[in-house]
């Protein structure tokens, strides 16, 4: 049976950011909480997901199949989704078979996982990778890693129409920019393609330049017959993906007290400590009035909850 189109269209709502370092900046910051828009299909990642299902219904596939990490958000999306909308999911993961909170909840949701080990998951931008795959599982839509590429660039642009109608919820009539953390570059895309110009889009990198977001997001804005502008990529990976230090984790768990938002040290903790330095070198001026998207991932935190809570607690 093909996938059935899915007809779900969860709205995020905005929310005011009170930190004190914000209000001593005079920059003003609204949340678009995106990891409220539902308990298990959280985030951005859904929003990536979206057109890749349509895709999947007008070809008449049966379900899904995707590449990530053992925390990979984008895994745990999908195979929710999967199990929501009952539709079969496969994920191709990174690396030997290991257990984690998010690989439990993967085959809690019933997909189908297969462990590429690293020099196998590396092969995945190779010309051909996909072939054997549809081979093996010819009833399913493969997905780029992340919910990438155009498609899932498009499926965010939403964001922006669901932003423009709360705006009066924080009292301002237009914002000077949106500020999120980037691990592909899809979103940020996304966001361009919806502006058009209009307002910038300043992408934190969670992850170091040689992960390639930078030519991703420009190959999808030539995809779409769009300029390479209208936004900036800044260096806030703090040298690694999923790299945890003592200052970042004191900071994540500060703001939570302070601002009372939850955040995950992989992507919203480091693009909003990336804004913090931002503003302190005096790049964004008094005055501003951001949009901060907050992707979710708080799923893939449990498995650094105790290491962050340690290195908070150091002096």
């Amino acid at each position: 049976m093909p996938v059935l189109t899915i007809r779900w269209s969860p709205q995020a709502p905005l929310q005011p950011l009170a930190l004190g370092w914000l209000a001593a900046a005079g920059v003003e910051v609204g949340v678009l909480r995106l990891d409220l828009i539902d308990p298990l299909i959280s985030g951005n990642k859904w929003y990536k997901l979206a057109l890749h299902l349509t895709e999947a219904a007008c070809q008449g596939a049966a379900g899904l199949i995707s590449l990530g990490g053992p925390h990979s958000n984008h895994l745990h999306a999908l195979a929710a989704a999967g199990k929501r909308f009952a539709f079969p999911t496969v994920g191709l993961l990174r690396g030997e078979p290991c257990e984690t909170p998010t690989v439990r909840d993967l085959q809690a949701f019933g997909m189908h996982l297969h462990w590429l080990g690293y020099g196998g998951y590396r092969a995945r931008h190779r010309d051909g990778f996909w072939d054997a795959w549809r081979e093996r599982y010819p009833q399913l839509h493969p997905v780029p890693e992340g919910g990438g590429g155009l498609t899932g660039a498009r499926g965010c642009t939403v964001l922006r129409d669901m932003l423009s109608p709360q705006l009066e919820t924080l009292g301002w009539s237009d914002y000077h920019g949106w500020w999120l953390a980037a691990g592909t570059g899809t979103t940020v895309a996304g966001l361009v393609l919806a502006e058009a110009g209009a307002h910038p889009v300043h992408g934190a990198l969670a992850v170091p330049a040689s992960h390639g977001v930078a030519p991703q997001v420009r190959a999808i804005l030539a995809e779409a017959g769009m300029a390479d502008a209208g936004y900036r990529l800044l260096d806030a990976s703090r040298g690694g993906f999923a790299r945890l230090d003592a200052a970042l984790a004191r900071f994540i768990l500060d703001s939570e007290r302070e601002g009372g938002i939850p955040l995950d040290p992989v992507y919203t903790g480091k693009a909003l400590l990336a804004l913090r330095e931002q503003i302190a070198c005096g790049s964004i001026s008094r005055g501003s009035r951001l949009v901060f998207v907050h992707t979710g991932g708080l799923q893939g935190r449990r498995a650094l909850a105790s290491h962050l809570q340690a290195l908070g607690a150091r002096g």
